[in-house]
């Protein structure tokens, strides 16, 4: 796996495509990441979901003392903050707690996928229990509108009723309890029209129940709920997939090392081990911490640092990264960093940082969104005012029409898709071999004029194949194929795939 840097030069944009130089000044920007001057701390944002909450959350912990920078990544649904070292966690997730905000310490290196999960059950419960009562209601609904009259039509706005309203108190409670909290905190985020327009549809349905009117809208209020609910688990999925390329660094960590205490090999997790120690790495495990041979000599594959598809031997005295893969022979390693303190590690808060990170396009949209949330319920209040005097004073056709601009405005897509669109692209780009270290990268591409490629090697596909194989017998090739597919070593796992191609 390559790294690739892009390189901004003022006039005229350069791309750097060596990987190997862009590993040196990445390097020393890690150890400038480690210094103890800032504090970077990362937390989770399980209740954020639009660009209103993304412009609270930024504001109110820019406000904080010793808070140099706030980002919140909805995407991802966390929060990067750039701070004083004397901040704490602690004192981020209280202030988010005042705002409306469940918050959570976040490690860049240990995501976990529970909490994502537990939150993709429940919103896909609350659409099957909206989606069921929708069709049972539109069934009513449809005899209705087939001409029923009088006491039939009461009865069938009765038991729409008594399906849709317990429908839409469980179904509804996402965007309930979101709209609640911007309330609670002084603001209105996307989820307040929402709410109120579904409880104007639930509301004035109920009210033409009970005096016998023509008009129930039971089956709207409920095919509202779905509907949303259905955008909302689409855009969970969408989350759930566009995995970032800090979680696929993370997920090559490896989580536990074997550690030589006492003379024997123990297995310890990663977070005990201690600068000093030794750990042995086995043929085919990948490298758990940063470190220096003592013992041993092997081959390495290190594509994920410099891109060479060639592993390079080591021996005693050579440095080691957490995250190579050793091939051929065991290695004991003096440990020089492990854990949060690991190249991996940094690296993955460093990709993470640049997911985060505000380009102007960013900017444009979170501005866009900030001023759209208030013109919503303008428009709605403007719209009943409107029809009161278009209609001579028809209360009931005028909060219809109130309640259908609130569900048509909704500018969460505008505040959700550059974040979407970075996340996915990162991800994308970090399985294909490229590393974004910054969040302008993919808009400063497309200035880029010159691209310079200065090392042998560089545009190859990192695949190596045999080319003579039609020039040895089936015999011999069969001893190869043999020998070959036992081996993780690339030249001979290239070797195992030709000869099986080759039949």
């Amino acid at each position: 796996m390559s790294i690739a840097e892009h390189i901004d030069t003022g006039g005229g944009q350069t791309a750097s495509a060596c990987p190997a130089c862009a590993v040196v000044p990445s390097a020393e920007r890690l150890a400038q990441l480690a210094a103890p001057t800032s504090a970077r701390l990362m937390l989770s944002l399980p209740t954020a979901h639009c660009a209103a909450c993304m412009s609270t959350v930024e504001g109110g912990l820019e406000k904080l003392p010793g808070v140099r920078s706030a980002r919140v990544n909805l995407t991802l649904r966390r929060v990067s903050v750039d701070a004083e070292p004397e901040v704490t966690a602690e004192a981020l997730i209280a202030a988010l707690d005042g705002l409306g905000y469940e918050a959570h310490e976040l490690d860049a290196g240990m995501l976990s996928a529970t909490e994502t999960d537990r939150q993709g059950r429940e919103l896909l419960m609350r659409l099957g229990v909206a989606g069921f009562s929708m069709m049972n209601v539109m069934l009513l609904s449809v005899a209705v509108w087939s001409g029923a009259e009088d006491a039939t039509r009461d009865m069938f706005h009765w038991i729409s009723a008594a399906i849709a309203l317990p429908t839409v108190v469980f179904a509804g409670q996402p965007f309930f309890k979101n709209a609640w909290r911007s309330l609670r905190a002084g603001r209105l985020g996307m989820d307040v029209p929402i709410s109120l327009a579904i409880i104007l549809a639930s509301s004035i349905s109920l009210f033409e129940t009970f005096h016998s009117g023509h008009h129930a809208y039971f089956d709207a209020a409920v095919m509202l709920t779905f509907f949303l609910l259905a955008g909302r688990y689409l855009d969970h999925r969408t989350r759930a997939v566009a995995r970032s390329a800090a979680e696929e660094l993370a997920a090559l960590e490896v989580p536990r090392a074997t550690a030589l205490r006492d003379g024997a090999e123990v297995t310890v997790p990663i977070s005990e081990l201690a600068v000093g120690e030794w750990v042995r790495v086995r043929p085919g495990g990948r490298m758990p911490v940063d470190g220096v041979v003592t013992e041993g000599s092997s081959e390495l594959d290190r594509s994920l640092l410099t891109g060479e598809s060639l592993p390079v031997m080591a021996g005693p005295d050579t440095v080691v990264s957490a995250g190579e893969v050793n091939l051929t022979g065991p290695l004991t390693v003096r440990v020089t960093a492990a854990g949060k303190d690991s190249s991996l590690h940094r690296m993955a808060d460093l990709v993470a940082v640049a997911e985060s990170a505000k380009t102007r396009y960013t900017s444009l949209a979170d501005r866009a969104s900030r001023l759209y949330s208030p013109l919503v319920h303008i428009l709605s209040f403007g719209a009943f005012g409107v029809w009161m005097w278009i209609t001579g004073g028809d209360v009931r056709y005028a909060i219809n029409i109130s309640a259908a601009v609130l569900i048509i405005t909704c500018p969460c897509a505008l505040g959700l898709a550059v974040p979407a669109v970075v996340t996915a692209a990162s991800g994308k780009l970090f399985r294909k071999g490229l590393l974004i270290k910054h969040g302008t990268a993919l808009e400063r591409l497309a200035e880029v004029d010159t691209v310079v490629f200065d090392k042998t090697g560089t545009l190859t596909l990192g695949a190596p194949e045999p080319t003579n194989l039609g020039e040895h017998s089936r015999a011999t090739l069969e001893v190869v194929a043999a020998l070959a597919q036992a081996s993780s070593h690339p030249l001979a796992m290239a070797l195992a795939a030709a000869t099986r191609s080759a039949g």
